[in-house]
């Protein structure tokens, strides 16, 4: 068994400046390339976690809640949220930073990834340490999304 992780050591932060590749027709950052970098960014999370490759299973959340635009920077931060035997749950957080390094959360996404071994097969991952109320709560949250997860695997979803 691999040694326990706590919350704040998978705490990952990523910046990108907003171009003209990443604009959509309507002047936007295209939500395929945030996805993109989200799913990225849950996976550089999730192998640091597990100390082994991993695959993305499932995107759990995905919400927009604002648009980034040209020359914008778009900040993601990630950590890990909860676990199960093989599988790391990521939110990854992207916010939009201003000049004087404010930032307005426009997204926040459940990735889900597994820890394969060199044949492709689920591994066991090391046991997640949540230190403060707020680590908790997202552990519960987490908790109640792994039971939905299995509830509409059983359903055919």
């Amino acid at each position: 068994m691999k040694e326990s992780k706590r919350v704040e050591d998978t705490i990952a932060e990523q910046a990108y400046l907003i171009m003209h590749k990443h604009i959509n027709g309507y002047g936007r950052l295209f939500g395929g390339q945030l996805m993109q970098w989200i799913d990225s960014m849950a996976a550089i999370i999730g192998k640091r976690y597990a100390q082994t490759e991993v695959t993305t299973a499932a995107i759990d959340n995905l919400n927009f809640r604002g648009g980034a635009y040209l020359n914008d920077t778009v900040v993601l931060i990630g950590r890990v949220t909860y676990v199960g035997n093989t599988s790391i749950e990521v939110r990854v957080d992207t916010y939009v930073e201003a000049l004087d390094e404010t930032r307005k959360m426009i997204n926040r996404a459940y990735i889900v990834m597994v820890a394969i071994d060199q044949n492709e097969q689920p591994v066991q991952v090391p046991r997640l340490i949540f230190e403060t109320e707020a680590q908790k709560a997202e552990w519960a949250g987490g908790k109640r999304r792994y039971d939905l997860r299995k509830e509409r695997r059983r359903e055919g979803f």
